[in-house]
């Protein structure tokens, strides 16, 4: 997001699963996440106070010409009788596009096999215009530069991540434990089956379970990120957990291998789902309310 100008770049290699969300999204409504952009001097979160209240800031570096976003709204509910082409605004952490039924349509056709720009501004002629371009790329920057394993600080790069789901939340003491993004490491860099995000979906809760009762010693010796590394093959199971760049103490794998264990030998079932490795990434919260 810049002056004047919006780019959403797309990825040719995601094109499959681009249709399959605009397949079954609502007729009016696209949503798309978005990756960290590197090359943003600045990049858009939204943070909650203490009365529950939610603010957009940006975390930045100099010069703040280029915003990165979290994701892009297309809300195809503008009226033609508004006085507007399309509006575009910044709305907590992503990038609110607003247009017309008509541009709606023609927007949904044209990402099946092409880019679009969308002109956000009032009908007026002589009205300054500002854009948002839709565009497929053939080459990416390599994903997750520069960010490390918790675990042992071995590099993410080129892993395949996407948000965790453990479908509830783990509490203790005033302490939440959140699984919150899961990195694939697979030769290809996509995911083929559904069968590696269940898997780790049942990975997560089990870890959450087996950490839950720890969470407040947890966090007052430092240990509020924690990675849980966890390798499959058709002759090998392994794990690793830590957090800071040093395995977690004993007595927490001990809890851990009893949780885990099972879920991991019964997990996979498809064998060409093998090999297969993937890190999930915990959070310790505080429990605000």
């Amino acid at each position: 997001v810049e002056m004047g100008r919006s780019c959403i770049k797309i990825p040719l290699r995601k094109h499959n699963e681009v249709m399959k969300g605009i397949n079954s999204s609502n007729d009016h409504l696209i949503t798309i996440g978005a990756s960290f952009n590197t090359e943003a001097d600045s990049h858009l979160v939204c943070v909650q106070n203490k009365h529950g209240l939610y603010h957009t800031q940006g975390i930045s570096t100099t010069g703040h010409t280029r915003k990165g976003a979290s994701s892009v709204v297309f809300n195809g509910a503008l009226k033609t009788s508004s006085g507007f082409l399309a509006k575009s605004n910044v709305v907590e952490d992503g990038l609110m596009v607003e247009i017309t039924p008509g541009t709606m349509e023609s927007l949904r056709q044209a990402l099946r096999d092409k880019n679009f720009r969308i002109t956000c501004g009032k009908t007026d002629p002589g009205d300054i215009k500002e854009y948002v371009d839709i565009c497929w790329v053939e080459n990416e920057e390599k994903t997750n530069k520069g960010i490390l394993s918790p675990i042992d600080g071995k590099s993410m790069e080129e892993t395949r991540n996407e948000k965790a789901s453990q479908g509830r939340d783990f509490e203790r003491e005033g302490k939440i434990l959140k699984c919150t993004e899961v990195y694939y490491f697979l030769r290809d860099h996509e995911i083929s089956s559904p069968v590696p995000q269940q898997f780790a979906k049942e990975i997560a809760v089990a870890c959450s379970t087996a950490l839950c009762p720890h969470l407040k010693t947890l966090k007052n010796n430092g240990m509020n990120k924690i990675g849980l590394r966890v390798s499959v093959d058709s002759d090998m199971v392994e794990y690793l957990a830590g957090s800071g760049g040093h395995h977690l103490p004993q007595k927490y794998l001990n809890e851990l291998d009893s949780a885990l264990v099972p879920v991991i030998h019964n997990g996979i079932s498809d064998p060409t789902s093998l090999p297969l490795k993937m890190e999930l990434i915990f959070f310790i919260l505080e429990c605000l309310f």
